[in-house]
């Protein structure tokens, strides 16, 4: 790839430009409601597998899929309980990756080979909108090269990823901070599998019985982005 452009993401023609990339298969990088993201469809490998390219390591660790709704969970995830809706309806859009069994259309690439997917609606217009106009989830990562730090600007995107993604929506500085609190919901109780910005005591609220200190358990999705 030769040329990385970097453009205005309130320009609707640009996230148009955004679209068709993404249908076609290609990596993108746009900002979140934390740092800036590396992105590409969720059910195509060809696009998942050139985000992994982009990022500069194998796919060896499953990444999440940012979704434009809650409804959108029947897309991606199975035997999906009523606590999950519960939890979105509360908490979504926001910081908080439910892990659930993931269906059959979602590629090995997203999951590692897991059977679960962890899954979120982000508090961030831009990302719904590109969900909502592709029709289909985005499988996320965050957008620096592997190891280094994440990116909260286009220019730090820009310095890390040019000539390896074909475009960049600029949409200013984002607002960093934590990453997202990561529920496991394949389990009972719960397993929290990552702390975040949703206390294990806004959850319990909800879920009552829950898991605050789980390990990692193999073959499942441990949490999003590096």
């Amino acid at each position: 790839m030769s040329e990385t452009l970097c453009l205005d993401a309130s320009d609707p023609s640009v996230v148009e430009h955004a679209v068709e990339l993404l249908q076609r298969g290609e990596a993108i990088a746009f900002p979140t409601d934390t740092v800036y993201g590396l992105g590409a469809h969720a059910f195509l490998p060809d696009g998942v597998a050139r985000l992994f390219a982009a990022k500069g390591r194998p796919g060896q660790r499953a990444i999440p899929l940012l979704l434009p709704d809650a409804e959108s969970m029947s897309l991606v995830c199975v035997s999906i309980p009523d606590l999950a809706w519960e939890l979105a309806r509360r908490f979504w859009p926001g910081a908080l990756t439910l892990v659930l069994p993931r269906a059959a259309r979602v590629p090995d690439l997203v999951t590692a080979g897991g059977l679960t997917v962890g899954v979120r609606v982000p508090d961030q217009d831009l990302v719904r909108h590109l969900c909502r106009q592709l029709g289909a989830p985005l499988a996320t990562t965050s957008a620096n090269r592997h190891g280094a730090p994440d990116a909260v600007t286009a220019a730090q995107v820009l310095e890390g990823l040019a000539g390896h993604v074909p475009l960049i929506l600029d949409g200013g500085t984002t607002r960093g901070g934590q990453a997202s609190t990561v529920l496991d919901l394949t389990v009972s109780p719960p397993a929290l599998l990552r702390a975040g910005p949703i206390t294990a005591a806004d959850l319990a609220a909800i879920t009552g019985d829950l898991d605050p200190a789980p390990h990692a358990r193999p073959g499942r999705t441990a949490g999003p982005g590096d």
